[in-house]
Order: C-alpha cells, then sequence, then structure tokens
C-alpha cells in the first residue's frame, strides 16, 4: 500500500475497534508475535479479524504504546492490495514451527481432521495445514479454486496417541503391557494418487514439490504410523515363574486431500500499431490474471478486475488434545493465511491513470458476484452483481517496450511465459476513409449514400455479416452510426440512409476490435448537411406553402379595393364636410 491509498483510506475510515486480546477467533496482535513480519505487515494480514475500532488514546491506555498508521486503518477495515503479497507464505511458514504433537499418551488435532482408530493407534489423522505460495480465487458462489504455484511446499501435521492395553490377572497368571516403539515411519505427498514427493516421518513434515504439464489435480498428504508393543505372561508355579514375552505391532496409513488448479501460465500477446505511432498491446490468458507492465521501468502498466487481500484459515484457530479419557480444546499457537482474489468494484485499469496507457477493451466470462463466498467480518470493494472476467486485456500506449513485457499472475511468484500465437501476433492498424453525402432529396426527406474505404489502398470496407465467405473466410465485425441509426456497408463498402428530418449529421465508423481482424482499421467521422431548401423542388413547396396560408389576406385585398373603386370613399366614409 502506497502513501497515496493509506491517506485515502484514512480519511474514508469510519472508525469501529481493535481485538483487546488474543482469543480463539481473534489473531495475535500486530507486533507481538516473530513471524518474519513487521508490525504494518501483520497488520494488514488479519481481513478476518473483528474491525472494533478503538482511537490511539485508547490503544496507548491498553498496551502502553503507540499503533503505526497502517496498524491503526486495520483496526477499522481491511486493507487489500494490488499484487499477490508475500506475508501470507512468510507468516504461515515461520508460524507453523510453534505446531506441537502431544507425545504417545495424547493426540493434538485441529476441529476438522479426520480421525482414524485401529488397535492400538487411536486419534489419529495427516492434517493439511497450508500449500503455498497459493491463491483462493472467489469466482461466483460454488467455485472458489485454489490455485496453486507448479513449484511450492505443503505443510502438514501428523499426530496420534498409542492405547496401551491395561494389565490383567487371573489365578496366577499376570498379564502387562507397555510400549516398546512408536513412530511415523514415512510422509508422503501424491498428485493423483501418484507419490511426487516423500520423506522420513515427522509430526510437522515440509514437503517440497515440482508439478508439470497439468490444469488441475488432487494432492494427498499421507502418513504411515507404526506401533510395537509388549505383552508380558508371567505365570507364578510356585518355585518358579514362567515369562512369556511377546510383540504386538500395528501399521495404520492415514491421510488428507486437497483439490487444487495447477496455476502455470501462458500468455498470448497480439500488437499493433496506430498510424500516429501509438502501440496497441492485448494479452489474453484463460485463467484469471494480475496483469502486465509495458516498459522496463515498470510505470506504465495495466491490471484487470482481481484484487488481493490475506485471511487465516480460521480451522486452525483452535486444537483439540485428547488422550485416553479426557479431550480439551486448546487455543492455538500456529495459524495458517492464505492469499485471497476476488473482483473489485475498482475494475480494471491502467496506470498512471492521468497520462498512461488506455484501457481500450477487455473480455471474458460472465459470472454472478462471488459476495456470497467471502465469509464474515471481511469488509472489502468485491463486485456485488455480476462482473466480467478479465482473461483479455488490450490497452494503447505511447510506447511499448516489448523485451520488457512482464505479466503477473494471481499466484505470488507465478508470472507468465510468453507464448507466440500459432496465427502471429501481429496485426496491421490502418486508418479508414468514410465519406457521406446526400444523393437524392424532396421536401419530405432525404437519401444519404456512406461509404467506407481502406484510406492506404482504397479497398471498399464491407461490414454486412449476412453475406457467404468462402472455406477460410472471416467476416468483419464493426458498424456505422448516423441519424440514430445502426448501419452496414455492402461488399462495395457502402451504405444507403434514409433521413426524414433537416440537420447537419455526422456518421462515425466504429470499427471491430484490431484483436479479431487483420488488417483491423481506426474510426472516423464525415459530416453531411440536409434541408429541404437546399432543393429546387424544397424552394417551390416553401413557396407554394406560404402562398397557400396567404391566399386569404391576398382575397380580401383585393376584394377591399374593388369595393372602394365601385362605391367611392365618400359613400363608404359619408360626405365631406
Amino acid at each position: 500500500m502506497n502513501h497515496r491509498e493509506l491517506s485515502v483510506l484514512m480519511a474514508g475510515l469510519l472508525v469501529t475497534s481493535l481485538v483487546t486480546g488474543i482469543v480463539a477467533a481473534d489473531p495475535p496482535r500486530p507486533g507481538t508475535e516473530g513471524n518474519g513480519l513487521t508490525e504494518n505487515e501483520s497488520a494488514a494480514l488479519w481481513s478476518r479479524d473483528a474491525d472494533n475500532y478503538i482511537t490511539q488514546e485508547e490503544y496507548r491506555q491498553r498496551y502502553g504504546e503507540d499503533r503505526s498508521a497502517v496498524h491503526q486503518v486495520a483496526n477499522g477495515t481491511d486493507i487489500t492490495f494490488k499484487r499477490p503479497p508475500a506475508t501470507a507464505a512468510t507468516w504461515t511458514r515461520n508460524d507453523f514451527e510453534d505446531l506441537d504433537a502431544g507425545g504417545p499418551d495424547t493426540s493434538v488435532h485441529p476441529p476438522h481432521a479426520d480421525l482414524e482408530d485401529g488397535v492400538f493407534i487411536e486419534d489419529a489423522h495427516a492434517t493439511i495445514f497450508a500449500v503455498q505460495p497459493s491463491t483462493r480465487g472467489h469466482l461466483e458462489s460454488g467455485e472458489t479454486p485454489l490455485y496453486i504455484a507448479p513449484n511450492g511446499t505443503m505443510r502438514g501435521f501428523v499426530d496420534y496417541r498409542v492405547r496401551v492395553p491395561n494389565g490383567s490377572s487371573s489365578g496366577n497368571t499376570t498379564i502387562s503391557w507397555s510400549l516398546t516403539e512408536h513412530e511415523i515411519e514415512e510422509v508422503r505427498l501424491k498428485k493423483n494418487g501418484e507419490t511426487i514427493a516423500e520423506r522420513d516421518g515427522a509430526h510437522t513434515p515440509a514437503l517440497d514439490y515440482q508439478i508439470e504439464d497439468d490444469w488441475s489435480a488432487n494432492l494427498t498428504l499421507e502418513a504411515e504410523i507404526s506401533v510395537r508393543l509388549k505383552k508380558t505372561v508371567r505365570t507364578d508355579l510356585g518355585d518358579q515363574t514362567d515369562v512369556d514375552v511377546t510383540y504386538r505391532t500395528e501399521t495404520r496409513n492415514v491421510s488428507d486431500s486437497i483439490a487444487v488448479e495447477i496455476y502455470d501460465l501462458s500468455a498470448y500477446p497480439y500488437y499493433a500499431e496506430y498510424p500516429n505511432g501509438d502501440a496497441g498491446v492485448a494479452i489474453f490468458q484463460s485463467r484469471p490474471w494480475q496483469g502486465y507492465t509495458l516498459t522496463e521501468d515498470g510505470e506504465a502498466r495495466v491490471r484487470g478486475i482481481w484484487r488481493f487481500y490475506t485471511a487465516r484459515n480460521t480451522n486452525w484457530d483452535t486444537l483439540v488434545r485428547s488422550n485416553r479419557t479426557d479431550s480439551a480444546t486448546v487455543e492455538s499457537d500456529a495459524i495458517p493465511v492464505y492469499v485471497h482474489a476476488y473482483p473489485s468494484r475498482i475494475g480494471p485499469r491502467a496506470e498512471p491513470v492521468r497520462d498512461g496507457p488506455e484501457l481500450i477493451e477487455t473480455w471474458g466470462t460472465d459470472r454472478p458476484s462471488p459476495v456470497g463466498t467471502i465469509g464474515e467480518n471481511i469488509n472489502i470493494d468485491i463486485v456485488n452483481q455480476s462482473y466480467t472476467t478479465t482473461y483479455g486485456v488490450a490497452v494503447r500506449a505511447e510506447n511499448v517496450d516489448r523485451e520488457a513485457l512482464h505479466v503477473g499472475g494471481i499466484v505470488r511468484g507465478v508470472n507468465a511465459s510468453i507464448v507466440e500465437p500459432d496465427a502471429g501476433s501481429e496485426r496491421q492498424l490502418r486508418r479508414s476513409n468514410l465519406t457521406v453525402e446526400v444523393i437524392q432529396q424532396n421536401q419530405s426527406q432525404a437519401t444519404l449514400r456512406v461509404e467506407l474505404r481502406d484510406n492506404q489502398t482504397g479497398a471498399p470496407i464491407a461490414l454486412d455479416d449476412s453475406r457467404q465467405y468462402p472455406i477460410g473466410g472471416t467476416t468483419r465485425n464493426g458498424y456505422i452510426t448516423v441519424a440514430d441509426q445502426r448501419v452496414e456497408t455492402n461488399a462495395s463498402g457502402v451504405a444507403i440512409v434514409t433521413i426524414d428530418e433537416p440537420g447537419i449529421y455526422t456518421a462515425r465508423y466504429h470499427p471491430g476490435s484490431w484483436l479479431g481482424h487483420d488488417p483491423a482499421y481506426v474510426s472516423d467521422t464525415a459530416t453531411a448537411r440536409w434541408h429541404p431548401l437546399g432543393t429546387i423542388d424544397g424552394w417551390f413547396a416553401l413557396v407554394f406553402e406560404v402562398g397557400w396560408q396567404l391566399l386569404p389576406f391576398f382575397v380580401m385585398f383585393y376584394a377591399g379595393k374593388r369595393l372602394l373603386r365601385m362605391l367611392g370613399p365618400e359613400d363608404i366614409f359619408g360626405q365631406k364636410p
């Protein structure tokens, strides 16, 4: 977050209150734990906390210290990011070290763990703690895939307890049990049932993986637990004691699985040069992605609709400690944090805002709002109605360094490899020549002839999608607007428009995107004027209409003159004095 965003957020913050202590449902207070983050980074980490604001004075009285500006903002709202931050993985990696198992008599597990029991092994589990780098995508209701980097680390927690049978006596025979060995023999990471990583057994295994050429997968953390017990049978024979020692072993496999999307980006760029020298760039990727930079210094850039926040996995807020006779819920010392991507109301935008690239087109899939997937206590600018995923973004800019083109993904550290499209990435972008003239008119209407041609070659530009093309041919999208009508040119590049109101008419060519046309064209305008007085018929009609309207006056005038001649003025106005 830069200083400008911080000041805007501070100015618009409606003050509410800070978490007053560490309880099971709330994260630790920023700056109180050494988990590899600064106070500011830790403060921005907990989007799922209760945003109950307290003033600086109240905070000082309660904790005896001041807090940073970012900490103050995060106390009353949630902080979002333009790019997937590294803070979630840093916190998770360090906090994971605080996760401790319970020993042979006690099993420690999160409440959601899938527990398994055997003869001697009880409350056994292998539970996935986190897979990172990763981002949980909020696409729509019921669709929140976890995108993981092709190279990453799965962390898990494995624990169990051993049930040692009680001893017994019967007659002169005594049976006793003791635990001789117990261990986690091996931990494996499987992808769709195939082992892709393994290591020696551990309660808190971290398994590095590398996955290639896969779109989605089911990852499974699997642990093999074994125990060995000694059974001693003592028989008192009077003058001697007979001791019979046997060993019982048990092995049990426990596992946990998670569905993931392998986030391996390949971006397909298209380029065009505008007639004035500007450059056009469009990039398409079939999954959500962050955006791209156009220059080596990274100043000119464009991003899509996705923004990010970080939130803890509440499944790990508490842990259950179970032994042979009881179980208790305790606060967890280890909390995994994930990055989340969501469609923002800010929408796609180019930067710098005022004098940077011009965002000319976006395209993707129409989806309903995923607001229902966010959960409680998260205050972000998520879209609250249907939106379009920005799988493709096109811009126009003064300068584009193709060698420095950098495409960023929604998973931290995953950038797209640039792939040349099969049909080539260059698009010709030419000037168009639009003309409009009045070719026929009368006193009530006029006919306009609109013509559209290639300004470079003079060839007609046809927009008539109803025409039939040979195999391999394509239609050209686009249209012309004139006189509140939308028209398309025929094979000769001509369209005919009839108008019935006098005035000045401007025709404008709205070309189809240069992404789907080669050559493509830029817009052009042309103007024509029509008024009925511009024709002889129009003047004749005007004179006729005016004469017809004045005819009664002419008749009265003529009748008056005739009456004066017949009677004389003295007959009408009386004798002279």
